[in-house]
């Protein structure tokens, strides 16, 4: 099978998976002025003793201990199946005349789009407080978390080389050593594509076009199958810089000291994963709660401070150093990007085949 045969392939295959990770940022106010901590949840009558069910996307590390705290804290207990996004909707569209989840936590907000139908309009009374761009527009989505993508670098082979943003990945120096990963095979490079479009298209992504075709030439050929390749070819030093995600850089930061994360100074355009209560939900009343809990600015601090997860609270954001300082988010229109997903994946390889 020709190279090109295997990547639209790849392109069938991860469709589903790219969507998990595109993002847009709309409007939201991200007023933090009139914020109190004892705003955030209030306890709910009537909800002790009672069970929530919850269907999760987000690993294990993650969830375990906020549903400890929110089991200790109401004395609900809680159910929790964990699955991928795609297995999920699928659960919950097998389900819908006899819903069995109160709560679908995790999946990308263009992953969780096209099936509103499965979900129940709610706005958390935290909703004032959620980063720009991530607004709850549809009725039924709270945006839970958000993540960024990065450029990694290895310092101890980029001195003298200035890396600020994609503009610096064309620098000759780099030639050869810029690790990327295939876009459909992997879905937050996707979301890479899509950020250089909006940043270097000054937000026309089809003006971007130019640039990824220069940044094409500059990787000199070289492209990966996912992106723990990425991270360990920049750490192991077969590469100069790399494209990945805060939250994934993060889970291995420790084992490589020498390498950083930069946020890319033209702009980036956001990921946030969402939460919201299923269709039908048997225990409505703990579910909402939940999604008070877990967007509070108690919650949401703890995310960040101790899991990695980037908060979507406006409020943390500039309080938690691990994840400063906080990237200019890049406005994208979300209807725009799931219609052009697979051209945009088509121009990109027919480039890559065009220079390699």
């Amino acid at each position: 099978m020709s190279g090109k045969n295997i990547f639209r392939t790849l392109v069938m295959v991860c469709a589903i998976a790219v969507l998990y990770a595109l993002s847009s940022c709309g409007n939201g106010n991200g007023d933090y002025s009139d914020y109190h901590p004892d705003n955030d949840y209030a306890h709910m009558e009537g909800i002790e003793g009672t069970t929530l069910v919850i269907y999760s996307t987000l690993a294990s590390s993650f969830t375990t201990p906020i549903i400890n705290m929110f089991e200790e804290r109401y004395g609900v207990t809680v159910e929790l199946y964990q699955s991928s996004t795609a297995q999920t909707l699928a659960r919950l569209h097998a389900e819908s005349a006899n819903p069995h989840a109160d709560i679908m936590l995790g999946g990308n907000i263009f992953a969780l789009t096209p099936h509103l139908e499965l979900f129940e309009e709610f706005t958390s009374v935290n909703e004032a407080y959620m980063l720009p761009g991530h607004a709850n527009s549809e009725g039924n989505i709270t945006r839970l978390t958000t993540a960024g993508g990065v450029i990694i670098v290895n310092t101890s082979l980029a001195a003298g080389i200035e890396i600020r943003g994609y503009e610096c990945l064309l620098n000759p120096a780099l030639y050869g050593q810029i690790a990327i990963a295939y876009p459909s095979a992997a879905p937050l490079s996707f979301m890479h594509l899509v950020n250089q479009l909006y940043a270097m298209g000054s937000g026309n992504p089809h003006a971007g076009w130019e640039y990824v075709e220069q940044f094409i030439i500059n990787t000199g050929g070289i492209i990966l199958q996912n992106l723990d390749e990425v991270h360990t070819g920049v750490s192991g030093g077969d590469f100069i810089v790399g494209l990945t995600y805060d939250e994934a850089f993060f889970a291995y930061a420790e084992t490589a000291p020498h390498v950083e994360m930069i946020y890319m100074y033209e702009g980036m355009v956001s990921a946030p994963t969402g939460i919201s209560i299923v269709s039908g939900a048997v225990n409505r009343e703990a579910a909402a709660v939940f999604i008070n809990f877990i967007t509070s600015y108690e919650i949401q601090a703890y995310m960040q401070a101790n899991l990695h997860k980037r908060a979507a609270h406006s409020g943390v954001t500039a309080d938690i150093p691990a994840l400063n300082p906080a990237p200019d988010w890049l406005p994208a229109n979300t209807a725009y990007i799931l219609e052009h997903l697979n051209p945009w994946i088509e121009q990109f390889w027919d480039l890559w085949m065009a220079h390699n």
